[in-house]
């Protein structure tokens, strides 16, 4: 069990030299075991599994833009992201993987125990076993802490979602290269290091992180009355739900005006958004050790920030009530900001996301947290996001637009316990605040008993 930073990094060094990885991109047209359609130019497996790459019309009233066509994954199996804790005196530990996915800028990231899609753990992929697996799944070994289907990027899935699974362990399983148990603490530390805590592993423990109320930050209060009562802030989000509308129909990706395969990229005529092309990974330590797979590259780094100010002497962060493309059940709560900026540099301002140039005149001391880090790596070729949380102060309006609300990171939490409420930035970004200085002997285990 590693407590400390020191000790982390010794063992993180000891992976990174054990591991050898290799990424070449391909053609989508020569990527091994996939192919391009011809008629619709979708791109899928031979198998029929893993994910394919089709088009979408989205019309919707909830958007700048009512109506549009777009490349979108499309992985309609669930998979399960899973994380093994143990309650160890007054401490909580995680048991962590050093994983290498083929789009992670620095190859190997921190990932849940369990990082699978079904048709890895089905071995599809004819390659081993997925461990710690058997704890995840029924009868599961261990007590469930945290069990909820999650959505993942709106943006660049179609009504995708991951089994987010917690289970807490009376004693450690036999132990296995690669893992290592992490405490809460340390891990809300490496929260502050650029691309090390992967996606799969921020959006988890937003679950493990809200099971301990005094892991939250003490050094500005997040804990106390809401100004809004759990149940207003309820009845706001079907408001939302009622006041806008979504509708998606997959359509031939070579249907989609203005994309198209070139030089064996599928891209944007005028260079926005993102791109796809295919990938050729050789891997040490993976279930498989070579494969091929298509991979989404966005244009730029993108922006995820929660505006926050306190009310009545508790901090409060503003949520919005988002609808994607993608998005299952026409919106779900998001970070106040959550865009890609490069996208919107031709637009005029009255286009632009709404509170994003607030940003330009904020000033150091009010940013309580700021730090980039990878989506995922499976799926996404070095995406990026800053992530932030900005202290708005005490003059900033508490009347808001109608999607938009003030809740506390303690409403957050019980919302993402109701799965495909919260989205996968609000939660990502709700793990990052844990990073803030809190009281370590704050950590209580009554929840778990």
């Amino acid at each position: 069990m590693i407590d400390n930073l020191s000790d982390f990094n010794d063992w993180f060094s000891i992976q990174q030299a054990a591991h050898r990885f290799s990424v070449r991109r391909v053609p989508l047209a020569d990527t091994a075991g996939w192919i391009v359609e011809d008629g619709t130019a979708n791109v899928r497996h031979l198998s029929g599994r893993f994910f394919s790459v089709q088009g979408v019309h989205v019309e919707t009233n909830h958007r700048d833009q009512s109506s549009w066509r777009q490349p979108i994954i499309v992985q309609p199996e669930i998979g399960i992201l899973g994380m093994l804790i143990r309650v160890v005196g007054r401490r909580v530990y995680c048991l962590m993987q050093a994983k290498m996915e083929p789009g992670n800028i620095n190859h190997l990231q921190l990932s849940p125990t369990v990082q699978a899609t079904r048709s890895n753990y089905t071995g599809v992929h004819g390659g081993l076993d997925v461990p710690y697996l058997d704890h995840f799944r029924a009868p599961r070994r261990g007590r469930v802490i945290f069990d909820a289907l999650q959505s993942e990027q709106g943006s660049w899935f179609l009504k995708k979602r991951n089994r987010n699974i917690v289970i807490e362990v009376e004693s450690a399983p036999a132990g296995r290269d690669g893992y290592c148990w992490l405490s809460t603490d340390l891990i809300a530390e490496l929260l502050l290091t650029p691309n090390l805590v992967n996606m799969d592993s921020r959006a988890v423990l937003c679950g493990v992180f809200h099971a301990f109320p005094g892991s939250i930050s003490s050094r500005t209060p997040f804990r106390g009355p809401a100004v809004h009562p759990f149940e207003q802030v309820l009845s706001w989000f079907c408001d939302a739900k009622s006041e806008f509308s979504l509708s998606q129909r997959l359509i031939p990706l070579g249907d989609v005006p203005d994309w198209g395969i070139a030089d064996g990229t599928l891209t944007h005529r005028d260079g926005r958004y993102f791109s796809v092309f295919g990938v050729d990974v050789e891997a040490a330590g993976r279930e498989v050790a070579t494969w091929s797979q298509p991979i989404l590259e966005p244009v730029d780094r993108g922006l995820i920030v929660f505006l926050g100010r306190t009310i009545r002497s508790v901090f409060h962060v503003l949520v919005h009530a988002r609808t994607d493309a993608g998005t299952r059940d026409i919106v779900e709560i998001g970070p106040t900001i959550s865009c890609n900026p490069a996208n919107y540099s031709h637009v005029p301002d009255d286009r632009r996301p709404r509170f994003l140039d607030i940003l330009q005149g904020v000033h150091e001391s009010d940013i309580l947290f700021d730090a980039v880090h990878s989506e995922e790596g499976g799926r996404f070729f070095h995406a990026e996001n800053r992530y932030m949380v900005v202290d708005v102060g005490e003059d900033f309006p508490l009347e808001v637009p109608s999607d938009y609300c003030w809740i506390t990171l303690e409403q957050l939490g019980t919302l993402d316990r109701f799965g495909n409420l919260v989205n996968i930035a609000a939660r990502c970004l709700a793990s990052c605040m844990t990073s803030l200085p809190y009281d370590v002997s704050e950590l209580a285990t009554a929840s778990f008993r």
